[in-house]
């Protein structure tokens, strides 16, 4: 168990926790959340003392082992395999395959286990580091933000590794999809304070704005009730025959409890500004369209129209051109073969993952949006500054200061100061709170518009797209239906590969049986392996070489059951 007790912390004086009390029980799985700047990673940080509050504690059991994923990485092993390796729990040193599986998990080949770390994408590295965590078998995970670097398919992956998890987790996640697939409570952070609710994200919310609209229409009415108390002492407190009523009303309105009103909380609330076009012909022909980078092919032969209230989601594993995709309609960068016709009329916004790069760390906010267009007043930056929740003063600070998520709203304001009529959009969510992501959904249901957004939230890939990009080891293939259509009829190519099972043969009850014997199998390695300790202790080398044979046959088995799973 985990406890919080009265926990406060401060930044440059400004308050940011205030008096936090929570637990974390036995097998509770919560999710943290709270707007950008509320605290969560400060939270999560105080767990693993990089942080220490400004009064309270945090109480943990002893011996508790706590699993955290940072950010800085670094690599002793000259192998994939190896270095996840290193986590395995004390006396389980030997059992790679258990390495192995959360690595496959995460999207990891054969082949990449045998491979450098360090030559690896950041995004891969993490992973690496991700499965270092999850190998370890800690008491409590702690989790922020774990889906900003995977692909869909990790995803689900992690959702049903999390599902079965048996300790406890603290979860920090823009995707509410994914959080409320795993969590058993909500931890939200509001208004500096910290509550806990059993159940899903939508819940808590929903409960959270009925006691704020409960208690401002009490304090509106005892409002109204001080105004009349106070008109009738000021009335009748100098009359004789109503000053014993004038006390009792004074006495009164000093024991009536002062509600203060409740700061106004500022969401993100836009729409895109469309420009028409009034030509029929489509906004972007793309015919036999070809990149490669370094030899490696990226985009193969694709031939694309997009028509201007296309809704277009580009899918699939990482490394597999998406976001190089949108960079050769956004004509970013050159096709090596092919064709791209466009519109006379096109007006494209693109928020591009090396967009977000290009912003200029020693400009304002105000004057990088508004360098998107020089011609705008700077009241008219300043409208946009403030649409993006950068009002006021926030709109002088330099872009080097910004976090993630304040670096996206810039970008995002930069579209908006022009009128578009075709978004496209490479992972516009990381780094956004729930908030902003739901606001960027409502604004995307409403743009006149095409839209071609690449995202592994599927919670957009429900709401916004008709038309999917399938974005495949051997190359890109269009399908045209909403998320539940393409999961019924074509499915994640990794997730489909692993269902088929030999015909006549119940795979439900298959994978059972090969579960149990590989626990029943994991247990025998366990107590051979202690035997073998004690072996060599008293130095029956004879015993050990005996036992050493037995454990390396057993997990042979053990590795030919998981190949048989995969």
């Amino acid at each position: 168990m985990l406890a919080f007790e009265n926990v406060s912390k401060s930044f440059h004086g400004e308050p940011l926790l205030e008096e936090v009390s929570f637990k974390l029980n036995r097998g509770e799985k919560c999710g943290l959340v709270g707007r950008n700047g509320s605290g969560k990673t400060t939270l999560l940080k105080m767990v693993t003392k990089e942080e220490i509050p400004d009064t309270g504690s945090i109480a943990l059991p002893k011996h508790y082992n706590i699993g955290y994923l940072t950010q800085h990485l670094k690599f002793t092993k000259k192998t994939v395999r190896e270095e996840a390796a290193l986590a395995l729990p004390q006396g389980e040193e030997e059992l790679l395959y258990k390495a192995e599986k959360i690595l496959f998990g995460l999207g990891f080949k054969e082949e990449n286990l045998e491979q450098d770390p360090a030559l690896f994408s950041g995004g891969y590295q993490l992973r690496i580091h991700l499965a270092k965590v999850l190998v370890s078998e800690p008491d409590c995970l702690l989790l922020d933000e774990p889906t900003n670097y995977l692909d869909i398919v990790s995803i689900r992956w992690f959702i049903r590794f999390l599902q079965g998890w048996k300790g406890e987790a603290l979860l920090i996640s823009h995707d509410r999809d994914f959080m409320d697939s795993v969590i058993t409570h909500t931890v939200g952070i509001h208004r500096n304070k910290v509550r806990k609710l059993e159940g899903g994200t939508e819940k808590f919310y929903s409960q959270l704005l009925q006691e704020e609209y409960i208690q401002e229409k009490t304090r509106l009415n005892q409002e109204k009730k001080r105004e009349h108390l106070e008109s009738f002492i000021e009335r009748f407190g100098a009359k004789a025959s109503k000053a014993t009523q004038a006390q009792a009303r004074a006495k009164a309105l000093d024991k009536m409890p002062v509600l203060e009103e409740l700061a106004a909380l500022h969401n993100l609330d836009f729409t895109f500004p469309y420009s028409t076009n009034p030509s029929a012909s489509p906004l972007i022909k793309a015919e036999d369209l070809s990149f490669s980078y370094d030899t490696h092919p990226l985009i193969q032969h694709l031939s694309l129209t997009i028509e201007k209230k296309d809704r277009i989601a580009c899918i699939g594993k990482n490394g597999r051109g998406k976001s190089t995709l949108l960079r050769l309609l956004a004509q970013d960068i050159e096709p090596s073969i092919g064709t791209l016709k466009t519109n006379p009329h096109l007006r494209v916004g693109f928020f591009g993952q090396t967009n977000i790069d290009r912003l200029k760390p020693k400009l304002t906010i105000e004057e990088e949006i508004g360098s998107a267009l020089p011609q705008l007043t700077t009241g008219e930056v300043r409208r946009i500054c403030g649409v993006m929740l950068f009002s006021g003063e926030k709109a002088k600070k330099k872009i080097e200061v910004l976090s993630g998520g304040e670096k996206s709203r810039v970008l995002l304001g930069k579209i908006l100061v022009s009128r578009t009529n075709l978004l496209l959009l490479d992972e516009p969510t990381n780094h956004l709170d729930m908030e902003s992501i739901e606001a960027l959904v409502s604004a995307l249901e409403v743009y006149e518009g095409a839209v071609i957004i690449v995202t592994h939230s599927e919670l957009i890939l429900k709401a916004i797209p008709h038309k999917f990009i399938l974005c495949k080891s051997s190359g890109q293939q269009m399908f045209t239906g909403d998320y539940a259509s393409f999961l019924e009829k074509v499915g994640w190519e990794e997730e489909v590969k692993k269902e088929r099972k030999p015909k006549g043969v119940q795979p439900s009850k298959k994978v059972e049986k090969i579960e149990r014997e590989i626990l029943k199998l994991e247990r025998e390695v366990k107590e051979l392996l202690d035997r073998l300790t004690e072996a060599s202790q008293v130095g029956d080398f004879e015993k050990c070489a005996s036992l050493q044979a037995t454990v390396e046959k057993k997990k042979e088995e053990i590795e030919l059951l998981f190949r048989e799973l995969e």
